[in-house]
C-alpha cells in the first residue's frame, strides 16, 4: 500500500535537514522522525557517531532518508573529501536526536573527534542547531550535565526539553527523549518565519461544558483541532502562546502552556487573568451562551409520571466583548481576533458579531461543516471587507490567519 504523504506540514516541502545520531536507546525513535521528515517532504541526510551505530544499523537509517549515511570524518564521498564541512554547508537546520550526555560536554568542551561534532563545531552562521537530550534520569539531574547544557545553550545551540517516564534502566523519571511527533514540531518551529516573535499570544480553544447536575450538562460539538493548531502555528512564529483549553482530548503541541478548563465562567476567568499580560487574543473556544441557573445536588431522576424536569437558565459572560473591552484591549495594546461558527447568513452575522464584540478581526464559518473535522474553510472580516481563507486543513489554515493577524498589527506595515 503507497503511503499517503503528511499534508500538515507542507513548509517543510524542500528544506534541507541534516539528523544527527549518538549512542543511546533513543535511536530507535530517531528512525521514526527521520521517516516523519522525510514524509513531510523534507531532504533528509544522517549522520552517526560510532556509538549510535551500535544501537541502529546505518543501512536501516539509509533505506529511510533515501540518502548515504555517513559516519566517518574520513569518509571521501563529498566532492572536497570534507564531510563535516560539505554536510553543514548543505544543512539548513541541524538535529541531534538523541543528543547523548557524552556528546553535549563534547561540544561544550569545544572537542571534535568525531564527525558528527565536527559538523556542529563547523557548521555555517545561521544554521540552527537543535540538540534533544535522552539519558539516565541522574545524568540529566547530574551537576555536570546542566553545566553542560547550559554551556552549549550559551553557545547557540537550542537544547529540546527531555520527557518524564519510564527509561530502559527500569528507571522512571526526567531523560527521556521527545516524542518524534514532537520533535518534528520542533524543526518546523526553527525554520518558520517569525512574524510574532517576542509577541505573548492567548488563545481560548474548545467546547464548555455547563453543568446541570453532577453527571449531565449542556455542551456543542467543538473538538478544539482550530484552537490548537492555532497555538502551534502562533508559537511556531515565535510567540509565548497560552491556551485556555475546554474539555477536549487534544495533544498540547510543544512549547505551548496550557490550562484546562470546564465551564463559561472558569474560561472567563482564566482568559480574564492572562489578558492582562496578552498582546495578542484569539478566542476559537465555543463557548456556551447559557447555563442552567442551578446545578442539581444529585442526579435528575425519572419518576414515572411522564413530567420533564424545567430549566432555567441564565446568561453566560462574553468573553471574547470583556476582553475587548479590558484597559489593554482600550488602549490598543492587546490585538483581540474572533471566531464565528454560523449555520446560515454566514456574513451577515459574522459582520454583525464583529461589530458587537469590538474586535478588529473576526473569522467565521459554518459550524455543522467543522465540528469535528481535520480541515476548515475561513470567511475573514474585518473593517476594510472580507477575505476568504480557502478549505484546506485546519494546520495549514492556522498558519494562513497568524500570517494574516500577524499583517493587521499595530505597526506591521511600518515594521
Amino acid at each position: 500500500m503507497t503511503e499517503t504523504p503528511l499534508l500538515d506540514t507542507p513548509e517543510l516541502a524542500g528544506r534541507r535537514v541534516l539528523l544527527g545520531l549518538t549512542g543511546g536507546i533513543a535511536c530507535y525513535k530517531a528512525a521514526e522522525l527521520c521517516r516523519l521528515l522525510v514524509r513531510s517532504g523534507a531532504q533528509v541526510r544522517v549522520a552517526m557517531t560510532h556509538a549510535a551505530c551500535r544501537f541502529i544499523t546505518p543501512l536501516t537509517m539509509q533505506a529511510l532518508c533515501g540518502q548515504p549515511v555517513f559516519t566517518s570524518q574520513w569518509d571521501a564521498r563529498p566532492h572536497n573529501h570534507m564531510a563535516h564541512i560539505e554536510l553543514g554547508r548543505e544543512a539548513e537546520l541541524i538535529l541531534v536526536a538523541p543528543a547523548s550526555a557524552d556528546f553535549i560536554a563534547q561540544l561544550a568542551g569545544g572537542r571534535a573527534d568525531e564527525l558528527l561534532a565536527l559538523l556542529c563545531l563547523a557548521r555555517p552562521d545561521g544554521v540552527p542547531l537543535l540538540l534533544a537530550p535522552a539519558m539516565n534520569r541522574q545524568m540529566w539531574q547530574h551537576p555536570a550535565t546542566q553545566r553542560n547544557v547550559h554551556q552549549v545553550s550559551a553557545d547557540g545551540a537550542s537544547v529540546l526539553g527531555v520527557a518524564s517516564g519510564a527509561q530502559a534502566c527500569g528507571e522512571v523519571g526526567e531523560g527521556r527523549m521527545l516524542a518524534p511527533e514532537q520533535l518534528l514540531q520542533c524543526v518546523t518551529a526553527a525554520l518558520a518565519p517569525k512574524s510574532l516573535a517576542g509577541l505573548r499570544v492567548l488563545i481560548s480553544a474548545g467546547p464548555t461544558f455547563e453543568a446541570i447536575d453532577p453527571v449531565r450538562g449542556i455542551t456543542n460539538l467543538s473538538s478544539g483541532k482550530m484552537g490548537f493548531a492555532m497555538a502551534r502555528a502562533a508559537f511556531e512564529a515565535g510567540a509565548q502562546v497560552q491556551l485556555v483549553a475546554g474539555p477536549v482530548h487534544v495533544a498540547t503541541p510543544y512549547g505551548v502552556q496550557r490550562t484546562d478548563v470546564t465551564s463559561a465562567l472558569q474560561m472567563h476567568a482564566a482568559v480574564m487573568e492572562y489578558a492582562t499580560q496578552a498582546d495578542i487574543f484569539i478566542a476559537t473556544a465555543a463557548v456556551a451562551d447559557w447555563r442552567p441557573a442551578e446545578k442539581a445536588a444529585q442526579k435528575i431522576k425519572k419518576d414515572g409520571s411522564g413530567d420533564t424536569p424545567a430549566l432555567h437558565f441564565v446568561e453566560n459572560p462574553d468573553i471574547l466583548a470583556d476582553v475587548a473591552l479590558s484597559p489593554r484591549a482600550v488602549a490598543g495594546q492587546l490585538f483581540c481576533v474572533g471566531f464565528a461558527a454560523e449555520s446560515e447568513n454566514l456574513l451577515e452575522y459574522a459582520a454583525a458579531k464583529r461589530q458587537r464584540k469590538g474586535v478588529p478581526l473576526l473569522a467565521a464559518n459554518i459550524g455543522a461543516a467543522t465540528f469535528g473535522r481535520d480541515d476548515n474553510a475561513l470567511l475573514l472580516v474585518d473593517e476594510s471587507g472580507t477575505q476568504q481563507l480557502p478549505r484546506a486543513s485546519k494546520r495549514v489554515l492556522a498558519q494562513r490567519l497568524i500570517a494574516e493577524i500577524a499583517r493587521r498589527l499595530p505597526g506591521a506595515a511600518a515594521a
